[in-house]
């Protein structure tokens, strides 16, 4: 008597899912490369925007001590908020924030722009890693950023025949106004007050 046994297709559903599953490895590795990579231009990117704000900040601190030092000689003052006066040496310190963020950094100063500052290419000292995609371990980020120094204060000088004793009045954003009494020069605007520091495109 002749038997019939029923067909499995457990052998053939086996390399299918051999296939299946390894290509489903295939794709997490990929996308585990891809944020790797973004990972590593993304702290490339924040280290270059923390080097030229603080490069920025620096100058401004800098132009803040300026102009209180010739704050009794108000035809300085346009110049000084124009970013004169002063040397842009604030890269050193781009420097250093960029080593707190594990990169290293290229920093040129601008005081010729408009609104003076600093450009910065920040590159990452750790490379993407080792991943699927051919040499991302030896693979670094670099992004760059600019940060400006704006003025936020303007004042007009007095006409001729006025008082020689009396400063301009500085008008400053959001509408604050500093009278300035050069008797008593204890309150002072800040740097903050003086001028704004921020990243430009």
């Amino acid at each position: 008597m002749t038997r019939f046994y029923p067909h499995s297709d457990a052998g053939q559903a086996f390399p299918i899912y051999i296939t299946v599953v390894g290509g489903l490895l295939l794709l997490a590795f990929a996308f585990l490369a891809v944020g790797q990579a973004a990972a590593n231009r993304n702290s490339a990117q924040t280290a270059a925007d923390a080097a030229a704000l603080a490069a920025a900040l620096d100058t401004r601190d800098k132009l803040t001590d300026e102009w209180v030092e010739n704050i009794l000689d108000p035809t300085t003052w346009q110049d000084i908020f124009d970013g004169g006066g002063v040397v842009f040496g604030g890269c050193a310190r781009a420097n250093q924030l960029a080593a707190q963020n594990d990169a290293t950094v290229q920093c040129a100063a601008h005081p010729e722009w408009e609104h003076p500052g600093y450009e910065v290419e920040a590159t990452t000292l750790r490379s993407v890693g080792d991943s699927i995609v051919p040499g991302t371990e030896d693979q670094h980020s670099t992004e760059r950023a600019r940060a400006v120094i704006e003025r936020r204060c303007e004042f007009e000088l007095p006409g001729t025949g006025a008082d020689p004793d009396v400063l301009p009045k500085l008008t400053c954003e959001d509408g604050v106004d500093w009278s300035l009494d050069p008797e008593d020069l204890t309150d002072l605007p800040k740097p903050e007050d003086l001028f704004d520091v921020h990243l430009a495109d």
